[in-house]
C-alpha cells in the first residue's frame, strides 16, 4: 500500500537568493511567450495562459521533463523520471487559476474567503496514454489565512485516473456522491498539510464539469482540521502526478471561475436512506447528510416494490425519520432530498423496505460471519443479526476450503458463536441462518477460517470488507491478518470470485488469478507479520450488473 507525499513544492527554501532571481528571469521569460506556442522544460518553469498559469513544476526529480502549452492545457512531451510507487511522484504539471507559491494567474480572484464564495465551477478535459503509471489529479488549495507564500494548510484532491500501485495519502475513511459520480473518501496528513481525496469508483474519468464548492463543504464535514467557512479557496489546479513515463498525459481544455454569494445555492445530493427497527407498522430511516447548507429534508414515499408514485409523508430537520401507521407484510419506496432558501438537491437514492407481518414470517437472511481469536484448535464466529422476529441461528460448518458438506455444530440464541475441537493447520467453511415458529432464514455468506499450525508456529487468516461498490462492481479491502503465536515471514492470500464476477485489477502488485481464484503473495515489505498484527491489499472485480454479491471464500497460507 503507498501514498503521495509531500509534494507540489515550486521552489525549496534552500535556494539561494542569487538563484531565486535567475529562477524568477527565467519564469518571466517563459510567461512572455505566447501559451499556445510554448515549451518548458524548466523545473519550474511556467507560462500564462490568458487567465490561468500552466507550470512544469518538476519537484522530485532532476530527470527532464517537458510539455507543451495550449491556450487552455499543456501535453507531456518528455518525462524521464522514475519514482518508487512507495513514495511521491516525481512531478505535478498543472494548469491552476489562484495563487501557487506567490505566483498568481493574471487578475485572479483568489484567494478568496470561502464564505462568500457563491460557486466556483470548473470544467476539465484529459486525455491518458496506454502505459505508465500515474494519476490525474485536480488540486483544491485551502488555507487559514491569505498567505499563499508556502504550503498551504488542506489540499483536496479529486482523483479522475489511477494506474499502477498507487493510492491517496492516508486511508479511506468514508465515500461521497459529488458531481454524479461516487467517489472513495481517503484522509491523511503529508508532515506538511492535512490531505482529503477522492478516488473515483468505477470507470475512469475523462471529463467532468462541476462546483468546486462542492467538494469543499463535503471535505468540511470530514473534521474541523481540514477547514471552515472562515477559511480561504486560495488556488485550483488540474494535472497529473507521474512516477513513471507519463508521455502523452494532456489537459485538453481547463476553465474555472469564482462567483461571489456564498451560502445561496442549493444544498448537495443526501445518501441513500437506510431501515432499521422495521417492524409490521413502522420503520426508522436514516441519511448521510447533504453538503452545504439544510433547512429541511423532504422524505417521500410510495407504495409497492416497483412503484414510482412517490408523495410525501414527512419533513425533518436532521437526517432521519421515523414512518409508522404503515400495513403489515407490505413493501414501501422511500427517497429523500434537502431544501434551504435556494431550493431543493436532487432526490436521493432509493431505499426499499418491507414491513413484518406481525411476527409471522421467517426472519430476514444474516449477515455472513467473520472471524476472530483463530487458533490451533477454535475460533469465534460473529455476524450480523437477522431483521424480524428470531427464536435462534443454526450454525453450520464443513471442512476443506471448497467443501459443500455442511453439518450443524451449535445454535447460539444471539450472533455469535464459539467453534472449538477443531484440526491444526486446516481450513473450515461456516455459513449461519436464523430460525422461529414461521421457519428458517436464507443461509448467509459463507467464510472461509484457517486455524493455525499449533505448537507456537504461524498461520493466518483472509477477511474481505467492500470499499465501495456499484452496480456491476466493487473494490474490496483485503485484510491479512498473522493468527499464530509466533511471527511469519510470508503470506498467501486468496479471494474466490464468486460464479460470473471477473477480476480486473489488484494492489500493490498483480495478483495471479486461476479461474475464479485471486491470489496475492506477499512482498519484501509487508510480508513479515507478527502474532496480531496485519496488512492489506486491494482487489477491483466486475459482477452482472444490477447483482449485490460479494465473495465469501478465502483462504490464507503462512510460512
Amino acid at each position: 500500500m503507498h501514498a503521495t507525499t509531500s509534494r507540489k513544492h515550486r521552489l525549496t527554501t534552500i535556494v539561494s537568493a542569487a538563484l531565486l532571481t535567475i529562477a524568477a528571469t527565467a519564469v518571466s521569460l517563459l510567461a512572455a511567450q505566447p501559451a499556445q506556442a510554448a515549451v518548458i522544460c524548466e523545473q519550474y518553469g511556467t507560462v500564462v495562459a490568458g487567465s490561468y498559469v500552466i507550470q512544469n513544476n518538476r519537484w522530485g526529480t532532476t530527470a527532464t521533463q517537458c510539455i507543451n502549452t495550449t491556450s487552455n492545457g499543456f501535453s507531456i512531451t518528455q518525462q524521464d523520471g522514475v519514482g518508487s510507487t512507495s513514495g511521491a511522484p516525481v512531478s505535478y504539471p498543472s494548469i491552476f487559476l489562484g495563487c501557487h507559491y506567490s505566483n498568481c494567474s493574471p487578475s485572479s480572484p483568489l484567494p478568496k474567503q470561502i464564505s462568500t464564495i457563491g460557486t466556483a465551477n470548473s470544467s476539465i478535459s484529459y486525455s491518458y496514454p496506454g502505459s505508465g503509471t500515474y494519476n490525474a489529479s485536480y488540486d483544491i488549495w485551502l488555507n487559514a489565512d491569505t498567505n499563499v507564500s508556502g504550503v498551504q494548510d488542506t489540499e483536496i484532491m479529486i482523483w479522475f485516473n489511477r494506474q499502477g500501485s498507487i493510492q491517496p495519502i492516508g486511508s479511506q475513511t468514508g465515500t461521497a456522491n459529488i458531481a454524479g459520480r461516487s467517489w472513495a473518501v481517503w484522509t491523511g496528513s503529508n508532515g506538511a498539510n492535512n490531505v482529503v481525496s477522492y478516488l473515483f469508483t468505477g470507470s475512469v474519468i475523462n471529463s467532468l464539469s462541476f462546483d468546486v464548492m462542492d467538494f469543499v463543504r463535503d471535505t468540511f464535514t470530514r473534521g474541523s482540521q481540514y477547514g471552515n467557512s472562515s477559511w480561504y479557496l486560495t488556488s485550483v489546479q488540474a494535472g497529473f502526478e507521474p512516477w513513471i513515463g507519463g508521455v502523452g498525459l494532456t489537459v485538453n481544455s481547463f476553465s474555472a471561475g469564482v462567483t461571489t454569494g456564498g451560502g445561496t445555492q442549493p444544498p448537495g445530493t443526501p445518501g441513500t436512506p437506510t431501515a432499521s427497527n422495521v417492524t409490521s407498522s413502522s420503520a426508522s430511516l436514516s441519511w448521510s447528510a447533504s453538503s452545504g447548507t439544510v433547512s429541511s429534508y423532504q422524505i417521500e414515499r410510495a407504495t409497492g416494490a416497483s412503484s414510482t408514485s412517490f408523495s410525501q409523508v414527512g419533513t425533518s430537520g436532521s437526517p432521519s425519520f421515523n414512518d409508522s401507521g404503515l400495513a403489515a407484510n407490505t413493501t414501501y419506496r422511500y427517497r429523500v432530498r434537502a431544501t434551504n432558501s435556494a431550493g431543493s438537491s436532487s432526490y436521493s437514492g432509493i431505499v426499499n423496505v418491507t414491513t413484518t407481518g406481525g411476527g409471522t414470517q421467517v426472519p430476514g437472511t444474516p449477515g455472513t460471519p467473520s472471524a476472530s481469536n483463530v487458533t490451533s484448535s477454535g475460533l469465534s464466529l460473529s455476524w450480523s443479526a437477522s431483521s424480524g422476529t428470531v427464536n435462534g441461528y443454526q450454525v453450520e460448518r464443513a471442512t476443506g476450503a471448497s467443501s459443500t458438506s455442511f453439518t450443524q455444530v451449535g445454535t447460539p440464541t444471539g450472533t455469535s458463536f464459539t467453534d472449538s475441537g477443531l484440526a491444526a493447520n486446516t481450513t473450515y467453511r461456516y455459513r449461519v441462518r436464523a430460525t422461529n415458529s414461521a421457519g428458517s432464514s436464507a443461509y448467509s455468506g459463507i467464510v472461509n477460517v484457517t486455524t493455525t499450525g499449533g505448537g507456537g508456529g504461524g498461520g493466518c487468516t483472509t477477511t474481505v470488507a467492500p470499499q465501495s461498490q456499484w452496480s456491476n462492481g466493487y473494490v474490496l479491502t483485503v485484510t491479512v491478518t498473522n493468527t499464530g503465536s509466533s511471527s511469519i515471514s510470508a503470506w498467501s492470500s486468496t479471494v474466490t470470485l464468486p460464479s460470473g464476477h471477473a477480476h480486473t485489477g489488484s494492489w500493490p502488485q498483480a495478483a495471479v488469478v486461476s479461474g475464479q481464484n485471486v491470489t496475492e503473495n506477499s512482498l519484501a515489505w509487508n510480508g513479515a507479520l507478527a502474532p496480531g498484527q496485519s496488512t492489506t491489499w486491494g482487489l477491483q472485480a466486475t459482477r452482472p450488473n444490477g447483482s449485490t454479491t460479494l465473495p465469501g471464500t478465502f483462504s490464507c497460507t503462512a510460512s
